[in-house]
């Protein structure tokens, strides 16, 4: 069914077009919410958070974005929301569960899983030491698929801020991963 219909049935509350409007993007929320969050238990309960804020905040939505954008934006605010809460309750950040998937693109071919694992864990690693603001935008492009000025609407900051933040995020990121490379 067309986006355009399932958001009017859903705004008259339809409860099973909503489901399905945002079945849609589903994959790539969760990306959001895990990769933001870290863990597996933060990220249900930032995507949780996501979903109920939707539904109750559809009438808000006015189509100035696509209907991804403003639900991806959701789900990075309840995520950062969630890190944030749990830093304030416990300064401790476990981006290294095994129980927890990570979307990376597979590029390790003939890996063994193990090393798959490995390499998970290693961006996870990485990505919570990033600060908050670059890692946002590094996870709601990578694995959010959002567009720069997408990013630059949800982060209230110019598209060249962005492209300066993911360079700059990007390099961190490289420089981390070579220093775990080199101390293991």
């Amino acid at each position: 069914m067309d986006e355009a219909v399932l958001l009017m049935q859903a705004r008259e509350g339809d409860q099973h077009a909503f489901a399905q409007l945002v079945a849609a993007h589903r994959t790539h929320v969760w990306a959001v919410c895990l990769n933001i969050c870290g863990n597996q238990h933060d990220a249900e309960d930032a995507l949780q958070n996501t979903l109920v804020a939707a539904w109750q905040n559809l009438h808000k939505f006015r189509g100035e974005a696509r209907f991804s954008t403003w639900v991806h934006r959701i789900a990075a605010n309840n995520a950062l929301t969630v890190v944030r809460r749990r830093k304030d309750n416990t300064q401790i950040t476990d981006f290294t569960d095994p129980e927890q998937p990570i979307q990376l693109v597979d590029d390790a071919g003939g890996s063994s899983f193990d090393e798959r694992l490995a390499v998970r864990d290693a961006v996870r690693d990485a990505l919570a030491r990033l600060p908050d603001d670059f890692r946002e935008a590094v996870v709601l492009r990578e694995f959010g698929d959002l567009t720069y000025a997408d990013i630059a609407a949800h982060q209230g900051v110019g598209v060249q801020t962005v492209k300066s933040r993911l360079n700059r995020a990007r390099t961190q990121l490289a420089e981390i991963l070579r220093d775990q490379i080199t101390t293991s």
